[in-house]
């Protein structure tokens, strides 16, 4: 019963980090069919494209977004599942796959593309940080509490 409580608040804060990194995931399909914040990012930072070429750079970022948001969420799963099952290595696994998370989000946030602007726009690339912040959560909640 004690280490149930004790796994409660961490694995709370990963469903919720599963839960932001799905919506961060889907917010990029979402701009696809109404804002089209991406589309319009792309062809200010290149001018010359045609609409050809800007829908298949934002094809390109969906690809690679939604690579990024399975691997996500295949993180935050796995992390909650050695959570539950009390295993030794899940403290390390959550700070390795915090640090991995947050280091992508911010890239997607920060890094700029041949075009000079970031590869993404400042929306998208807020929303992919977004999850990190329940990392941050996870990992703090879990911080000085061992379990076998």
């Amino acid at each position: 019963m004690t280490q149930r409580l004790q796994t409660r608040g961490p694995l709370a804060a990963m469903y919720a980090g599963l839960a932001l990194t799905v919506l961060a995931t889907v917010a990029v399909y979402l701009d696809r069919g109404t804002t089209h914040l991406l589309a319009d990012h792309i062809r200010t930072g290149y001018p010359s494209y045609s609409p050809a070429q800007v829908d298949s750079a934002v094809t390109t970022y969906l690809v690679v977004l939604s690579a990024i948001g399975a691997l996500g969420v295949l993180g935050w799963l796995t992390a909650a599942w050695a959570v539950k099952a009390g295993k030794k290595w899940a403290r390390p696994a959550a700070s390795v796959l915090l640090v991995l998370g947050t280091s992508v989000g911010l890239a997607g946030l920060l890094a700029k593309d041949t075009s000079g602007a970031t590869g993404l726009p400042p929306e998208l690339g807020w929303a992919g940080t977004i999850p990190c912040l329940a990392g941050v959560l996870a990992v703090a909640l879990r911080t000085g509490r061992r379990t076998t």
